[in-house]
């Protein structure tokens, strides 16, 4: 459902239905377990009996809202109720100053590169909120203020690629095994003489014309050095690496061999970053917390799990990458959401 389709279920609810609805996902957030009609008058402030509760839990059943795991046992929310209970109904709470003094101190340092920043982020995400901390470190699409080459060993290299902003990005590359330590100078040289000011997908097609032409005064190895090296920093690159960190958490709340499958199945995915990678491009084209709820999503049909996550910007307001958690489907959303909107706008701070 659509946040707006969410509300006016909610708006059309009496507050008898919404408070009984409240209180079954409140239980399930905090138990993972069913409720039953009996229990829920002992919590209720309304002075319902358990019969009248079951015929109310009956309707939000016949809506799509509740359902019961057993014949006999009591209510769970359904996916569609949980993502109404979030859109509509969830009171999001605020963090305490210890925790923004944590996050702050965890991903604050004097001399760190942005992708230890992004790591160090990462890592007090996942162990404040208690899931998996996942965040989509930025593409380098900005003009380059310094590159360099320096030979590694036997036919590799590392290329270090600093942009305007300050990311420093590191790749290594293949070259020829009879490259020698002059030529690899030289093609530093000579992508650093076209490349400052310019980003690499800005100054690909003008450098690999100079090549061609044999305008460009480099040996055959150099060149080939210079043309592989921009086919991978430029080409068809998915944008931006997958940083996760605290995965082991995702086992504490399996309760059955199902549960395992599914959180096995969301390990391969992470292993494949493909998946994840394409969830958090959605937010390029999205503002504010995204909130991806089981199989509710195409992009993360992983029943069983959720994922709240808030792209991050840099100085200029360009959104450059996204930070977030994943973790069961009864996660403390109050709590985590407010978590993973602070750590965005604390790393886009820190980047810009």
């Amino acid at each position: 459902m659509a946040l707006d389709q969410n509300r006016f279920v909610i708006s059309e609810m009496n507050g008898r239905s919404r408070e009984i609805f409240r209180h079954v996902v409140d239980a399930y957030l905090e138990t993972g377990e069913p409720i039953g009609s009996r229990t829920l008058s002992k919590r209720l402030s309304l002075d319902l009996s358990p019969a009248s509760i079951r015929n109310v839990m009956s309707d939000l059943e016949d809506a799509g809202l509740l359902f019961a795991p057993h014949t006999s046992a009591g209510r769970l929310p359904t996916e569609a109720g949980l993502r109404l209970f979030v859109d509509g109904l969830l009171e999001v709470g605020d963090l305490s100053e210890d925790e923004r003094r944590n996050l702050k101190a965890q991903c604050a340092g004097l001399g760190i590169g942005i992708e230890e920043m992004l790591e160090k982020a990462t890592s007090a995400l996942s162990g404040l909120s208690g899931c998996a901390g996942l965040v989509m470190a930025p593409k380098m699409e900005e003009a380059l203020r310094h590159i360099e080459m320096i030979s590694l060993s036997h036919g590799r290299a590392l290329v270090v690629m600093v942009s305007e902003s300050g990311i420093v990005e590191n790749r290594i590359i293949e070259t020829p095994a009879e490259l020698s330590p002059s030529a690899l100078v030289e093609a530093s040289n000579f992508l650093t003489a076209r490349l400052v000011g310019r980003s690499i997908a800005e100054a690909r097609e003008a450098i690999l014309r100079e090549l061609a032409a044999h305008k460009a005064q480099l040996d055959e190895l150099t060149s080939r050095v210079v043309e592989s090296g921009l086919a991978i920093w430029a080409g068809g690159d998915t944008g931006g690496s997958l940083i996760v960190r605290g995965q082991a958490n995702l086992l504490e709340d399996v309760q059955a061999i199902g549960d395992l499958e599914h959180i096995r199945s969301l390990f391969e995915a992470l292993e494949k970053k493909e998946t994840m990678l394409k969830v958090l491009s959605t937010v390029d084209i999205a503002e504010g917390v995204q909130i991806f709820i089981g199989s509710g999503s195409a992009l993360f049909n992983l029943s069983g799990c959720s994922m709240i996550v808030s792209p991050y910007q840099d100085g200029r307001e360009r959104i450059i990458g996204a930070i977030g958690v994943i973790g069961p489907t009864r996660m403390n959303y109050a709590r985590i959401i407010p978590m993973v909107d602070y750590t965005a706008k604390l790393v886009g701070r820190l980047i810009g």
